[in-house]
């Protein structure tokens, strides 16, 4: 029989972590550039090239679909780029500058809660802001539902790991909140450019979408496409996004420091 104080203290270390997820929830939405930017920028960009008259018409180059079809994938990534590569490493970054993290090394409250949290909420911003972006391309422009759910819920997963990951490993290298924000914004294009934020990865000639497809969010965005047509994600693309996770989250773990 397990005894009481065992109990009692994984129940109070629930609660604790429970509090420090509200807390971190309720920061979260007072601050209205990461609801703006996580939340709504991604379905917004969706509607206003959803309203553009060519973009709703099929086009070859997209391989027969419109290009308002080929950008609901995009908008869904770009919502989970945002908050992994520049919203959750400038918030531990300040934490850690601003010592809060080595004063709760003092509180029953283990460090690990609040990355957890800030996991959690960044994660959770960003599957919200995919499900909006896939209501609002179904219901304002038509766009078909995915056809492999399952495969794209997948896929969606392992991308939003792949980013807090890489997020987690920018807060591991930026010293400050200042080079967090510029380490991010580096990361950022890059990342955006291989989701087909500029380009939609199936416009993309075949050298550049090969290589495309081994990136974090190249892989993700090929994965989205296939299930988005009924297929089941490709064996590679899930690959590529897991070995990225496990590598990223194996360096975040090896270089981030709480003080």
């Amino acid at each position: 029989m397990t005894s009481p104080a065992p109990r009692a203290a994984v129940l109070n270390a629930a609660v604790l972590n429970a509090a420090v997820l509200r807390t971190e929830v309720r920061l979260f939405r007072r601050e209205p550039g990461g609801v703006f930017w996580v939340l709504l920028f991604p379905t917004l960009l969706l509607a206003i090239l959803g309203s553009i008259p060519s973009f709703r018409e099929a086009d070859p180059s997209f391989g027969g679909l419109r290009p308002v079809d080929a950008y609901v994938p995009v908008a869904v990534l770009l919502g989970l780029i945002v908050g992994g590569v520049q919203g959750m490493p400038q918030t531990l970054t300040a934490y850690r500058e601003h010592g809060i993290l080595r004063r709760m090394a003092t509180t029953p409250v283990r460090a690990t809660a609040l990355l957890g949290a800030q996991m959690l909420v960044y994660g959770g911003a960003a599957l919200l802001s995919a499900l909006l972006s896939l209501a609002v391309g179904r219901t304002a422009f038509g766009v078909p539902l995915p056809r492999q759910p399952f495969g794209y819920l997948l896929a969606l997963l392992l991308a939003v790991a792949a980013a807090l990951a890489l997020g987690a490993l920018l807060s591991a290298l930026s010293r400050t909140a200042k080079i967090a924000g510029a380490v991010g914004s580096a990361a950022l294009f890059p990342a955006m450019f291989c989701a087909g934020v500029w380009l939609p990865v199936q416009a993309m000639p075949d050298l550049l979408a090969g290589i495309v497809g081994w990136t974090p969010f190249g892989a993700a965005a090929e994965a989205l496409n296939q299930a988005a047509a009924g297929d089941w994600p490709g064996g590679i693309h899930l690959a590529v996004l897991a070995a990225w996770t496990v590598l990223l989250t194996a360096a975040a773990v090896r270089w981030f420091r709480w003080e």
